[in-house]
C-alpha cells in the first residue's frame, strides 16, 4: 500500500531490449480535510489561489470514484457549488466546461478558473457580496495504491483482460497516470510506447478518448472496444 508521493508504477520497466510486463494496480482515494472553506465567491477565489493542487485534483476527478444513482448535473464540485450555493448558472457552466485533460498541469487549470471567476465578477459585481446558501469545503485527496499481483506480458493480452479491470484500476491506469508518467500519458499508452512504432495506431486511438466526460464504466467499455477491435483486425 503506497501513498501518492511514493508511487512509481513499473509498467515501463525494461527487460533486455523490450518493455517489461504491465503490472495491474488498483487504488482508492482517501479524502482529507484541508480546513479551508468559503461562503462567498471572493473567499472561494482567494482560497483557490493557494489551495494545494491535490484539492483541485480531488474536486475535479474524485467524483469519478463515487457511486452515483443518477447522472450528476456537473462533472466537478466547484461548478456544482457555484450553481447550487452561489446560484450563478453562467459561471457554473463556464467552470463545468473546463476539461482538466486539456491542461498541461493542475496549475494551469487553477489559473484558468481564477480568470473565469474574475471575468464573471466584472460582469456581475453583486456576486462579491452574495453569501452562499451552502458553504464550500475544500477537500484534498491522497491516493492509496494496491498491487493486484496480476500482470500482462504482451499488448495482445489487453483485449481479453481489460473487461476484468475494476473501475478503480481504470481510474489509476487511465486517469491518475497522467500526472505520473513523463509525457502525461495513460499507463496503457506509456507501456505500448515501449514497443516502438509497432502499436502507434493503437496509441492514437486511445488518445482520442476524453476521460473527463465519461464514467469509469464507460471508459472501460471504450477501451475494451478499442483493444478488441484493434487486435481482431491485426490478427485477420
Amino acid at each position: 500500500m503506497t501513498s501518492l508521493e511514493n508511487v512509481h508504477i513499473n509498467t515501463a520497466s525494461r527487460t533486455g531490449d523490450g518493455p517489461g510486463p504491465f503490472f495491474i494496480k488498483d487504488c482508492a482515494l482517501v479524502a482529507l480535510a484541508t480546513g479551508k472553506r468559503a461562503r462567498m465567491l471572493q473567499e472561494f477565489r482567494n482560497e483557490l489561489i493557494d489551495i494545494d493542487e491535490s484539492s483541485i485534483y480531488h474536486h475535479y476527478w474524485g467524483g469519478l470514484m463515487l457511486a452515483h444513482f443518477d447522472e450528476p448535473e456537473f462533472n466537478n464540485d466547484f461548478a456544482a457549488w457555484i450553481r447550487h450555493g452561489i446560484h450563478d448558472v453562467i459561471l457554473a457552466e463556464r467552470i463545468a466546461a473546463l476539461d482538466p485533460s486539456d491542461f498541461s498541469d493542475l496549475e494551469s487549470l487553477r489559473q484558468e478558473m481564477i480568470e473565469l471567476i474574475d471575468m464573471r465578477i466584472d460582469e456581475c459585481e453583486s456576486l462579491l457580496w452574495m453569501r452562499a446558501t451552502l458553504q464550500f469545503e475544500f477537500i484534498r485527496s491522497q491516493i492509496i495504491v494496491f498491487d493486484t499481483t496480476r500482470l500482462l506480458q504482451h499488448p495482445t493480452n489487453l483485449a481479453s483482460a481489460i473487461e476484468h479491470f475494476s473501475t478503480t484500476s481504470i481510474f489509476y491506469h487511465f486517469i491518475d497516470a497522467r500526472r505520473r508518467t513523463a509525457h502525461a500519458n495513460d499507463d496503457f499508452s506509456d507501456w505500448l510506447a515501449g514497443f516502438g512504432a509497432e502499436f502507434e495506431p493503437l496509441r492514437e486511438q486511445i488518445a482520442e478518448i476524453d476521460p473527463y466526460f465519461s464514467s469509469l464504466t464507460e471508459l472501460r467499455t471504450q477501451l475494451a472496444r478499442i483493444f478488441q477491435t484493434y487486435f481482431r483486425e491485426t490478427d485477420s
